[in-house]
Protein backbone atom coordinates (compact mmCIF):
# COMPACT_ATOMS: atom_id res chain seq x y z
CA UNK A 1 0.00 0.00 0.00
CA UNK A 2 2.43 2.55 1.12
CA UNK A 3 4.76 1.39 -2.22
CA UNK A 4 1.32 2.46 -4.56
CA UNK A 5 0.73 5.85 -2.50
CA UNK A 6 4.28 6.21 -3.20
CA UNK A 7 4.11 5.82 -7.18
CA UNK A 8 1.17 7.41 -7.05
CA UNK A 9 2.29 10.76 -5.54
CA UNK A 10 5.48 10.83 -7.94
CA UNK A 11 3.06 10.84 -10.66
CA UNK A 12 1.07 13.28 -9.42
CA UNK A 13 4.22 15.50 -8.72
CA UNK A 14 5.14 15.00 -12.32
CA UNK A 15 1.65 15.21 -13.44
CA UNK A 16 1.65 18.72 -11.53
CA UNK A 17 5.05 20.47 -12.79
CA UNK A 18 4.55 19.66 -16.60
CA UNK A 19 0.80 20.50 -16.35
CA UNK A 20 1.81 24.08 -15.29
CA UNK A 21 4.54 24.37 -17.32
CA UNK A 22 2.67 23.61 -20.04
CA UNK A 23 0.81 27.23 -19.41
CA UNK A 24 -3.08 25.35 -19.24
CA UNK A 25 -5.83 27.22 -20.01
CA UNK A 26 -8.35 28.23 -17.37
CA UNK A 27 -10.85 25.54 -18.68
CA UNK A 28 -8.42 22.89 -18.75
CA UNK A 29 -8.51 20.74 -15.09
CA UNK A 30 -5.32 21.54 -13.71
CA UNK A 31 -3.21 19.26 -11.46
CA UNK A 32 -3.45 19.36 -7.70
CA UNK A 33 -1.39 19.52 -5.03
CA UNK A 34 -0.87 17.80 -1.85
CA UNK A 35 -0.22 19.40 1.28
CA UNK A 36 0.14 18.47 4.93
CA UNK A 37 -0.53 20.81 7.70
CA UNK A 38 -1.20 19.24 11.00
CA UNK A 39 -3.81 16.96 12.67
CA UNK A 40 -7.13 16.50 11.50
CA UNK A 41 -9.44 18.78 11.42
CA UNK A 42 -10.61 19.86 14.99
CA UNK A 43 -13.34 23.09 13.13
CA UNK A 44 -14.52 24.42 9.98
CA UNK A 45 -16.28 27.39 12.14
CA UNK A 46 -13.73 30.61 11.41
CA UNK A 47 -14.69 31.91 14.67
CA UNK A 48 -13.13 29.11 16.52
CA UNK A 49 -10.41 27.84 14.17
CA UNK A 50 -6.92 28.33 16.52
CA UNK A 51 -5.11 25.15 14.36
CA UNK A 52 -3.02 26.35 11.65
CA UNK A 53 -4.22 23.20 9.16
CA UNK A 54 -7.95 24.18 10.00
CA UNK A 55 -7.06 28.15 9.40
CA UNK A 56 -5.34 27.45 6.45
CA UNK A 57 -8.30 25.08 4.74
CA UNK A 58 -10.40 27.80 5.62
CA UNK A 59 -9.15 30.28 4.15
CA UNK A 60 -9.42 28.36 1.24
CA UNK A 61 -13.23 27.86 1.04
CA UNK A 62 -13.38 31.50 2.08
CA UNK A 63 -12.33 34.88 1.17
CA UNK A 64 -12.24 37.78 3.49
CA UNK A 65 -12.53 41.65 2.50
CA UNK A 66 -8.54 41.72 1.80
CA UNK A 67 -6.00 38.34 1.08
CA UNK A 68 -2.37 37.58 1.59
CA UNK A 69 -0.48 37.07 -1.18
CA UNK A 70 3.53 36.71 -2.47
CA UNK A 71 5.44 40.37 -3.24
CA UNK A 72 8.05 40.18 -5.57
CA UNK A 73 10.72 39.88 -2.95
CA UNK A 74 9.14 36.55 -2.03
CA UNK A 75 7.97 38.03 1.39
CA UNK A 76 4.04 38.49 1.70
CA UNK A 77 1.58 41.74 0.91
CA UNK A 78 -2.07 41.95 1.24
CA UNK A 79 -4.30 43.22 -1.41
CA UNK A 80 -8.12 43.10 -2.42
CA UNK A 81 -9.76 40.13 -1.67
CA UNK A 82 -14.01 40.08 -1.70
CA UNK A 83 -12.86 44.31 -1.06
CA UNK A 84 -12.60 45.83 -4.87
CA UNK A 85 -11.75 49.17 -2.99
CA UNK A 86 -11.81 50.59 0.15
CA UNK A 87 -11.16 54.35 1.85
CA UNK A 88 -10.22 55.61 5.47
CA UNK A 89 -11.39 59.04 7.41
CA UNK A 90 -10.25 60.40 10.12
CA UNK A 91 -13.56 61.64 12.23
CA UNK A 92 -13.38 64.53 14.82
CA UNK A 93 -13.92 62.41 18.09
CA UNK A 94 -10.64 60.22 16.90
CA UNK A 95 -12.37 57.45 15.24
CA UNK A 96 -11.78 56.49 11.89
CA UNK A 97 -14.39 55.16 9.39
CA UNK A 98 -13.30 52.52 6.80
CA UNK A 99 -15.61 52.21 3.87
CA UNK A 100 -15.19 49.26 1.87
CA UNK A 101 -17.07 48.62 -2.01
CA UNK A 102 -17.41 44.80 -2.29
CA UNK A 103 -16.89 43.38 -5.92
CA UNK A 104 -19.60 41.14 -7.73
CA UNK A 105 -19.10 37.83 -6.54
CA UNK A 106 -21.41 34.82 -5.54
CA UNK A 107 -21.15 31.86 -2.99
CA UNK A 108 -20.92 28.03 -4.24
CA UNK A 109 -24.58 28.58 -4.45
CA UNK A 110 -24.51 31.21 -6.50
CA UNK A 111 -26.19 34.00 -4.56
CA UNK A 112 -24.51 37.08 -4.14
CA UNK A 113 -22.09 37.78 -1.79
CA UNK A 114 -23.11 40.77 0.15
CA UNK A 115 -21.99 43.05 3.21
CA UNK A 116 -24.28 42.00 5.47
CA UNK A 117 -22.34 38.52 5.65
CA UNK A 118 -19.65 40.28 6.91
CA UNK A 119 -22.02 42.39 9.63
CA UNK A 120 -23.45 39.32 10.54
CA UNK A 121 -19.92 37.35 10.99
CA UNK A 122 -18.31 40.24 12.69
CA UNK A 123 -20.99 40.71 15.15
CA UNK A 124 -21.31 36.58 15.73
CA UNK A 125 -17.64 36.67 16.75
CA UNK A 126 -17.87 40.03 19.25
CA UNK A 127 -20.72 38.53 20.59
CA UNK A 128 -19.91 37.24 24.35
CA UNK A 129 -21.91 33.99 24.37
CA UNK A 130 -20.11 32.61 21.58
CA UNK A 131 -17.18 32.74 24.07
CA UNK A 132 -14.33 33.06 20.76
CA UNK A 133 -10.58 33.18 21.09
CA UNK A 134 -10.34 35.84 18.64
CA UNK A 135 -13.14 37.96 19.74
CA UNK A 136 -10.66 40.53 21.19
CA UNK A 137 -9.32 41.15 17.75
CA UNK A 138 -12.77 43.08 16.95
CA UNK A 139 -11.86 45.07 20.04
CA UNK A 140 -10.57 48.26 17.46
CA UNK A 141 -14.12 48.55 16.49
CA UNK A 142 -15.90 50.96 18.06
CA UNK A 143 -18.71 49.45 20.12
CA UNK A 144 -17.00 46.16 21.21
CA UNK A 145 -16.60 46.58 24.99
CA UNK A 146 -19.94 48.00 24.80
CA UNK A 147 -21.21 44.84 23.30
CA UNK A 148 -18.93 42.82 25.67
CA UNK A 149 -21.16 44.60 28.58
CA UNK A 150 -24.02 44.15 27.12
CA UNK A 151 -24.46 41.20 24.63
CA UNK A 152 -25.99 43.19 22.41
CA UNK A 153 -24.08 42.84 19.02
CA UNK A 154 -26.01 45.17 17.26
CA UNK A 155 -23.67 48.13 19.16
CA UNK A 156 -20.88 47.02 17.60
CA UNK A 157 -19.84 49.49 14.48
CA UNK A 158 -20.24 47.50 11.27
CA UNK A 159 -23.10 48.63 8.70
CA UNK A 160 -24.40 47.70 5.53
CA UNK A 161 -24.73 50.87 3.65
CA UNK A 162 -26.31 48.45 0.84
CA UNK A 163 -25.47 45.46 -0.67
CA UNK A 164 -21.89 46.38 -1.88
CA UNK A 165 -20.72 48.77 1.08
CA UNK A 166 -19.75 47.87 4.00
CA UNK A 167 -18.65 50.41 6.56
CA UNK A 168 -16.56 50.00 9.90
CA UNK A 169 -15.51 52.52 12.31
CA UNK A 170 -12.55 52.19 14.28
CA UNK A 171 -11.73 53.41 18.00
CA UNK A 172 -8.70 54.59 16.81
CA UNK A 173 -6.07 54.70 14.46
CA UNK A 174 -5.04 51.20 14.08
CA UNK A 175 -2.41 50.71 11.14
CA UNK A 176 -2.67 47.19 11.28
CA UNK A 177 -6.39 47.06 10.53
CA UNK A 178 -6.54 46.04 6.68
CA UNK A 179 -3.59 43.98 6.96
CA UNK A 180 -4.56 42.06 10.43
CA UNK A 181 -8.38 41.88 10.74
CA UNK A 182 -9.02 42.14 7.38
CA UNK A 183 -7.40 38.75 6.26
CA UNK A 184 -8.05 37.05 9.66
CA UNK A 185 -9.58 33.76 9.34
CA UNK A 186 -11.81 34.62 12.67
CA UNK A 187 -13.40 37.62 10.49
CA UNK A 188 -14.31 35.44 7.07
CA UNK A 189 -17.76 36.02 6.10
CA UNK A 190 -20.69 33.77 6.40
CA UNK A 191 -24.34 33.48 5.22
CA UNK A 192 -26.25 33.98 8.52
CA UNK A 193 -29.35 31.32 6.74
CA UNK A 194 -26.50 29.19 5.74
CA UNK A 195 -25.45 29.08 9.62
CA UNK A 196 -28.82 28.76 10.76
CA UNK A 197 -30.00 26.02 8.75
CA UNK A 198 -26.66 23.89 9.14
CA UNK A 199 -27.00 24.25 12.56
CA UNK A 200 -30.90 23.16 12.97
CA UNK A 201 -30.12 20.38 11.02
CA UNK A 202 -26.70 18.94 13.53
CA UNK A 203 -29.19 19.67 16.16
CA UNK A 204 -31.93 17.18 14.91
CA UNK A 205 -29.20 14.55 14.22
CA UNK A 206 -27.89 15.36 17.61
CA UNK A 207 -31.21 14.74 19.10
CA UNK A 208 -31.77 11.37 16.82
CA UNK A 209 -28.54 10.57 17.99
CA UNK A 210 -29.19 10.71 22.01
CA UNK A 211 -32.44 9.10 21.23
CA UNK A 212 -30.81 5.83 19.68
CA UNK A 213 -27.75 5.57 21.71
CA UNK A 214 -28.46 7.62 24.94
CA UNK A 215 -25.79 9.63 24.59
CA UNK A 216 -25.71 13.44 23.34
CA UNK A 217 -24.26 13.87 19.63
CA UNK A 218 -21.37 16.10 18.65
CA UNK A 219 -22.81 17.17 15.41
CA UNK A 220 -21.91 21.23 14.82
CA UNK A 221 -22.96 23.34 12.14
CA UNK A 222 -20.12 22.77 9.68
CA UNK A 223 -19.61 19.18 10.63
CA UNK A 224 -20.47 17.87 6.98
CA UNK A 225 -17.99 19.81 5.30
CA UNK A 226 -19.70 19.03 1.85
CA UNK A 227 -22.96 20.96 2.44
CA UNK A 228 -21.09 24.13 3.79
CA UNK A 229 -21.76 26.84 1.19
CA UNK A 230 -18.23 29.27 0.28
CA UNK A 231 -17.08 32.40 -1.47
CA UNK A 232 -13.42 31.55 -1.68
CA UNK A 233 -11.23 30.17 -4.62
CA UNK A 234 -12.03 26.51 -3.34
CA UNK A 235 -15.25 24.28 -2.34
CA UNK A 236 -15.38 21.05 -0.25
CA UNK A 237 -14.64 17.56 -2.04
CA UNK A 238 -14.03 14.14 0.07
CA UNK A 239 -13.44 14.51 3.64
CA UNK A 240 -12.10 11.39 5.20
CA UNK A 241 -11.85 11.85 8.56
CA UNK A 242 -8.41 11.29 10.05
CA UNK A 243 -6.78 11.12 6.92
CA UNK A 244 -7.38 13.36 4.02
CA UNK A 245 -10.20 16.33 2.75
CA UNK A 246 -9.94 17.38 -0.49
CA UNK A 247 -10.59 20.67 -1.74
CA UNK A 248 -11.93 21.52 -5.59
CA UNK A 249 -12.18 24.65 -7.48
CA UNK A 250 -15.18 27.00 -7.03
CA UNK A 251 -16.46 27.36 -10.38
CA UNK A 252 -18.13 31.12 -9.09
CA UNK A 253 -15.28 31.71 -7.89
CA UNK A 254 -14.74 35.42 -9.41
CA UNK A 255 -11.29 35.53 -10.06
CA UNK A 256 -8.53 33.45 -11.95
CA UNK A 257 -6.77 30.52 -10.44
CA UNK A 258 -3.19 30.50 -11.66
CA UNK A 259 -2.04 27.55 -9.43
CA UNK A 260 -3.71 23.80 -8.13
CA UNK A 261 -7.49 23.24 -9.32
CA UNK A 262 -7.50 20.80 -6.62
CA UNK A 263 -6.04 20.62 -2.76
CA UNK A 264 -4.89 17.62 -1.20
CA UNK A 265 -4.61 18.07 2.64
CA UNK A 266 -3.75 14.97 4.31
CA UNK A 267 -3.26 14.64 8.42
CA UNK A 268 -0.63 13.83 10.57
CA UNK A 269 -1.17 14.21 14.44
CA UNK A 270 2.83 14.29 14.71
CA UNK A 271 5.62 16.36 13.14
CA UNK A 272 7.56 12.89 12.78
CA UNK A 273 4.41 11.30 10.91
CA UNK A 274 3.78 14.56 8.48
CA UNK A 275 7.46 14.52 7.66
CA UNK A 276 7.28 11.09 6.50
CA UNK A 277 4.45 12.11 4.34
CA UNK A 278 7.15 14.51 2.73
CA UNK A 279 10.14 12.05 2.82
CA UNK A 280 7.30 8.83 0.41
CA UNK A 281 6.22 12.08 -1.37
CA UNK A 282 3.08 11.74 -0.57
CA UNK A 283 2.69 15.15 -0.18
CA UNK A 284 4.95 18.07 -2.04
CA UNK A 285 4.32 20.82 1.12
CA UNK A 286 4.88 19.85 5.00
CA UNK A 287 4.15 21.62 7.94
CA UNK A 288 5.29 21.17 11.18
CA UNK A 289 8.50 19.72 10.99
CA UNK A 290 10.43 17.76 13.62
CA UNK A 291 13.08 19.80 15.37
CA UNK A 292 15.84 17.95 14.35
CA UNK A 293 14.92 18.54 10.62
CA UNK A 294 14.23 22.50 11.53
CA UNK A 295 17.92 22.58 12.98
CA UNK A 296 19.54 20.94 9.93
CA UNK A 297 17.44 22.96 7.94
CA UNK A 298 17.86 20.92 4.61
CA UNK A 299 14.91 22.55 1.98
CA UNK A 300 13.06 24.37 4.98
CA UNK A 301 11.89 27.93 5.34
CA UNK A 302 12.64 29.15 8.82
CA UNK A 303 11.01 31.39 10.20
CA UNK A 304 10.21 32.42 13.90
CA UNK A 305 6.56 31.50 15.31
CA UNK A 306 4.50 34.78 16.42
CA UNK A 307 3.86 33.90 19.90
CA UNK A 308 5.93 33.86 23.57
CA UNK A 309 5.80 31.47 25.69
CA UNK A 310 4.68 33.01 28.87
CA UNK A 311 3.95 32.84 32.95
CA UNK A 312 0.94 34.62 33.93
CA UNK A 313 0.50 35.85 37.31
CA UNK A 314 -3.24 36.09 38.49
CA UNK A 315 -3.06 39.59 39.83
CA UNK A 316 -6.52 39.40 41.67
CA UNK A 317 -5.66 36.65 43.51
CA UNK A 318 -3.89 37.98 46.60
CA UNK A 319 -0.75 36.29 46.48
CA UNK A 320 0.14 38.10 43.44
CA UNK A 321 -1.36 41.17 44.22
CA UNK A 322 1.77 42.66 45.59
CA UNK A 323 3.95 43.86 42.58
CA UNK A 324 7.07 42.31 44.50
CA UNK A 325 6.14 39.32 45.03
CA UNK A 326 5.68 38.80 41.22
CA UNK A 327 8.64 40.46 40.55
CA UNK A 328 10.65 38.32 42.82
CA UNK A 329 9.25 35.09 41.03
CA UNK A 330 10.31 36.69 37.90
CA UNK A 331 13.50 37.33 38.67
CA UNK A 332 14.01 34.29 40.04
CA UNK A 333 13.31 32.53 36.44
CA UNK A 334 15.97 31.16 34.52
CA UNK A 335 15.02 31.44 30.65
CA UNK A 336 17.50 29.57 29.48
CA UNK A 337 16.30 26.53 31.75
CA UNK A 338 12.97 26.66 30.33
CA UNK A 339 13.72 27.05 26.73
CA UNK A 340 16.51 24.22 27.06
CA UNK A 341 13.38 22.26 28.94
CA UNK A 342 10.68 23.53 25.70
CA UNK A 343 13.59 21.92 22.98
CA UNK A 344 15.94 22.74 20.94
CA UNK A 345 13.72 25.26 18.61
CA UNK A 346 12.79 27.11 21.55
CA UNK A 347 15.28 30.15 22.61
CA UNK A 348 15.05 32.36 25.45
CA UNK A 349 12.33 35.09 25.41
CA UNK A 350 14.35 39.06 24.92
CA UNK A 351 10.94 40.73 25.45
CA UNK A 352 7.10 39.96 25.40
CA UNK A 353 7.20 40.35 21.32
CA UNK A 354 8.71 38.45 20.16
CA UNK A 355 11.27 38.48 17.20
CA UNK A 356 9.83 38.64 13.42
CA UNK A 357 7.65 41.72 14.61
CA UNK A 358 8.52 44.72 12.52
CA UNK A 359 9.76 47.42 14.23
CA UNK A 360 10.39 51.08 12.87
CA UNK A 361 11.75 51.46 9.28
CA UNK A 362 11.96 47.50 8.37
CA UNK A 363 13.86 47.04 11.41
CA UNK A 364 12.68 43.85 13.79
CA UNK A 365 10.93 45.20 16.63
CA UNK A 366 13.01 43.02 18.99
CA UNK A 367 16.33 44.10 17.68
CA UNK A 368 15.64 47.85 18.80
CA UNK A 369 15.19 46.40 22.32
CA UNK A 370 16.36 43.71 24.20
CA UNK A 371 14.82 43.75 27.40
CA UNK A 372 15.59 40.64 29.74
CA UNK A 373 18.13 39.51 30.94
CA UNK A 374 19.66 36.06 29.74
CA UNK A 375 22.94 35.92 30.87
CA UNK A 376 23.66 32.84 32.81
CA UNK A 377 26.35 34.28 34.79
CA UNK A 378 24.08 36.99 36.51
CA UNK A 379 21.43 34.09 36.97
CA UNK A 380 22.57 33.70 40.31
CA UNK A 381 22.73 37.64 41.47
CA UNK A 382 19.19 37.87 40.46
CA UNK A 383 18.16 35.05 42.73
CA UNK A 384 20.11 37.00 45.46
CA UNK A 385 17.95 39.79 44.14
CA UNK A 386 15.04 38.16 44.21
CA UNK A 387 14.86 36.75 47.45
CA UNK A 388 15.57 40.81 48.88
CA UNK A 389 12.45 41.53 46.83
CA UNK A 390 10.75 38.78 48.36
CA UNK A 391 11.39 39.55 51.90
CA UNK A 392 10.88 43.38 51.52
CA UNK A 393 7.53 42.01 50.56
CA UNK A 394 7.14 40.95 53.81
CA UNK A 395 8.22 37.17 53.51
CA UNK A 396 10.80 35.79 55.15
CA UNK A 397 10.49 32.25 53.07
CA UNK A 398 8.76 31.95 49.68
CA UNK A 399 6.83 28.91 51.96
CA UNK A 400 4.74 31.22 53.53
CA UNK A 401 3.23 32.21 50.17
CA UNK A 402 1.50 28.84 50.47
CA UNK A 403 1.23 25.93 47.81
CA UNK A 404 0.58 27.39 44.72
CA UNK A 405 -0.67 25.95 41.45
CA UNK A 406 0.50 26.44 38.26
CA UNK A 407 -1.78 25.14 34.61
CA UNK A 408 -0.43 24.40 31.80
CA UNK A 409 -1.91 22.41 29.03
CA UNK A 410 -0.82 19.07 28.66
CA UNK A 411 1.94 18.01 26.51
CA UNK A 412 5.52 16.96 26.98
CA UNK A 413 6.83 20.33 26.13
CA UNK A 414 4.75 22.09 28.60
CA UNK A 415 5.31 19.23 31.40
CA UNK A 416 9.39 19.36 30.84
CA UNK A 417 8.69 23.26 31.36
CA UNK A 418 6.29 23.88 34.16
CA UNK A 419 8.58 20.86 36.14
CA UNK A 420 11.68 22.74 35.70
CA UNK A 421 9.98 26.49 36.62
CA UNK A 422 8.58 24.68 39.74
CA UNK A 423 12.42 23.88 40.45
CA UNK A 424 13.95 27.38 40.16
CA UNK A 425 11.45 28.45 42.26
CA UNK A 426 12.16 26.15 45.01
CA UNK A 427 15.77 25.99 44.75
CA UNK A 428 15.61 30.50 44.21
CA UNK A 429 13.11 31.37 46.92
CA UNK A 430 11.55 27.90 48.23
CA UNK A 431 8.29 28.86 46.91
CA UNK A 432 6.24 25.84 46.78
CA UNK A 433 4.42 25.56 43.26
CA UNK A 434 2.86 22.28 42.07
CA UNK A 435 2.85 22.16 37.94
CA UNK A 436 -1.24 21.06 37.06
CA UNK A 437 -1.86 19.84 33.65
CA UNK A 438 -5.02 20.29 32.30
CA UNK A 439 -6.94 20.55 28.70
CA UNK A 440 -6.64 23.61 26.45
CA UNK A 441 -10.03 24.26 26.83
CA UNK A 442 -9.61 24.11 30.47
CA UNK A 443 -7.04 26.30 30.88
CA UNK A 444 -8.95 28.89 28.35
CA UNK A 445 -12.22 27.99 31.24
CA UNK A 446 -9.50 29.15 34.09
CA UNK A 447 -8.30 32.08 32.87
CA UNK A 448 -11.59 33.57 31.62
CA UNK A 449 -13.04 32.77 35.39
CA UNK A 450 -10.21 34.26 37.07
CA UNK A 451 -10.14 30.64 38.93
CA UNK A 452 -6.39 30.29 38.55
CA UNK A 453 -2.67 31.72 40.56
CA UNK A 454 -0.07 30.46 37.54
CA UNK A 455 -0.46 29.50 34.57
CA UNK A 456 1.60 29.09 31.71
CA UNK A 457 0.29 29.91 28.05
CA UNK A 458 1.63 30.45 24.17
CA UNK A 459 0.92 34.51 23.67
CA UNK A 460 -0.15 34.46 19.90
CA UNK A 461 -1.46 37.95 19.22
CA UNK A 462 -4.24 38.71 16.63
CA UNK A 463 -2.14 40.15 14.24
CA UNK A 464 1.65 40.85 13.44
CA UNK A 465 2.27 44.17 14.83
CA UNK A 466 3.68 45.12 18.50
CA UNK A 467 0.24 47.04 19.51
CA UNK A 468 -1.68 43.36 19.16
CA UNK A 469 0.96 41.92 21.88
CA UNK A 470 0.21 44.57 24.03
CA UNK A 471 -2.97 45.98 23.32
CA UNK A 472 -4.64 42.90 25.45
CA UNK A 473 -3.32 44.03 28.76
CA UNK A 474 -5.13 47.17 29.01
CA UNK A 475 -7.45 47.34 32.39
CA UNK A 476 -10.89 47.80 29.81
CA UNK A 477 -9.84 44.72 27.79
CA UNK A 478 -11.57 41.36 28.21
CA UNK A 479 -8.46 39.18 27.05
CA UNK A 480 -6.53 41.11 30.37
CA UNK A 481 -6.78 37.73 31.86
CA UNK A 482 -4.56 38.47 34.46
CA UNK A 483 -6.34 42.02 36.22
CA UNK A 484 -3.43 43.84 35.46
CA UNK A 485 -4.18 47.82 35.93
CA UNK A 486 -2.07 50.47 35.55
CA UNK A 487 -3.60 53.82 34.31
CA UNK A 488 0.15 54.84 32.54
CA UNK A 489 0.50 52.06 30.83
CA UNK A 490 -3.37 52.29 29.85
CA UNK A 491 -2.44 56.45 28.88
CA UNK A 492 0.29 54.67 26.55
CA UNK A 493 -1.55 52.44 24.63
CA UNK A 494 -4.03 55.61 24.33
CA UNK A 495 -1.84 57.36 22.71
CA UNK A 496 -0.76 54.50 20.66
CA UNK A 497 -4.02 54.39 19.11
CA UNK A 498 -4.40 57.67 17.82
CA UNK A 499 -0.61 58.28 17.00
CA UNK A 500 0.28 59.72 13.31
CA UNK A 501 4.15 59.92 13.31
CA UNK A 502 5.47 57.06 13.06
CA UNK A 503 8.46 57.00 14.90
CA UNK A 504 6.70 58.56 18.25
CA UNK A 505 4.28 55.72 17.92
CA UNK A 506 7.18 53.54 18.12
CA UNK A 507 8.33 54.72 21.12
CA UNK A 508 5.45 54.54 23.22
CA UNK A 509 5.58 50.86 21.80
CA UNK A 510 9.17 50.29 23.48
CA UNK A 511 7.99 52.29 26.44
CA UNK A 512 4.44 50.19 27.31
CA UNK A 513 6.61 47.10 26.78
CA UNK A 514 9.02 48.11 29.59
CA UNK A 515 6.16 49.03 32.33
CA UNK A 516 4.33 45.75 31.58
CA UNK A 517 7.19 43.69 32.12
CA UNK A 518 8.54 45.86 34.81
CA UNK A 519 5.64 45.73 36.89
CA UNK A 520 5.27 41.55 36.26
CA UNK A 521 1.66 40.57 35.77
CA UNK A 522 3.42 38.40 33.53
CA UNK A 523 6.88 36.88 32.60
CA UNK A 524 8.02 35.53 29.05
CA UNK A 525 9.73 32.64 28.87
CA UNK A 526 10.92 31.25 25.38
CA UNK A 527 9.58 32.22 21.84
CA UNK A 528 10.33 28.98 18.93
CA UNK A 529 11.10 29.13 15.28
CA UNK A 530 10.21 26.78 13.02
CA UNK A 531 9.95 25.73 9.37
CA UNK A 532 8.47 24.29 6.48
CA UNK A 533 9.22 22.61 2.92
CA UNK A 534 7.60 22.76 -0.29
CA UNK A 535 9.34 20.80 -3.13
CA UNK A 536 12.18 22.38 -5.28
CA UNK A 537 10.53 22.17 -8.07
CA UNK A 538 7.30 23.94 -7.13
CA UNK A 539 7.26 27.71 -6.26
CA UNK A 540 4.44 30.18 -4.78
CA UNK A 541 3.41 28.78 -1.32
CA UNK A 542 3.14 32.01 0.98
CA UNK A 543 2.86 31.48 4.71
CA UNK A 544 0.73 33.90 6.49
CA UNK A 545 3.20 35.53 9.79
CA UNK A 546 0.53 34.11 12.19
CA UNK A 547 0.88 30.59 11.06
CA UNK A 548 -1.32 29.51 7.65
CA UNK A 549 -0.86 29.44 4.30
CA UNK A 550 -2.32 30.18 1.06
CA UNK A 551 -1.25 28.13 -1.65
CA UNK A 552 -3.51 28.97 -5.26
CA UNK A 553 -0.20 30.95 -6.51
CA UNK A 554 1.68 27.52 -6.28
CA UNK A 555 3.60 26.83 -9.59
CA UNK A 556 6.14 24.90 -11.31
CA UNK A 557 9.38 26.47 -10.82
CA UNK A 558 10.75 27.94 -14.14
CA UNK A 559 14.11 28.22 -13.29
Amino acid sequence: MRCWKRWSAALLALTLCMGLLSGCSQEEARPGLSVCVGADVETLDPIYATAEGDQTILVHLYENLMRVTLDTSGGTTVTGGMAKSYTQERNADGTVTWTFRLRSAKWSDGQAVTANDFVYAWRRLADPASGSPYASILSVVAGYEQVVETGDTSLLQVSAKNDSTLEVVLNGNYDWFLTEVCTSPATLPLRQDVVTTLRDAAVERNRAAAEETGQEGTERWWSDPAALVTNGAYVPGTYTQGESFTLTENTRYYGSITGPGELNFYFADTAEEASELYRNETVDLVWPLTDEEIERQAEVTPLTELGTYTVLFNCNQAVFADQQVRQAMVMAIDRNGAAEAAGITARPAEGLVPPGVPGEDGEDFRTDAVLLDNDPEAYAERCTQARQVLEQAGYDSGSYLGQLEYLYVDTPENAAVAQELARQWSEALRVNVTPVAVSGTELRAALRSGDYTLAGLNLKAVGNDAECFLKQWTSDQGSNVVGYANSAYDTLLSIIAKADDGTARMGCLHDAEVLLLDDAALAPLYTRHTGWALRDTLTGACRDERGWFCLPGVTARTA
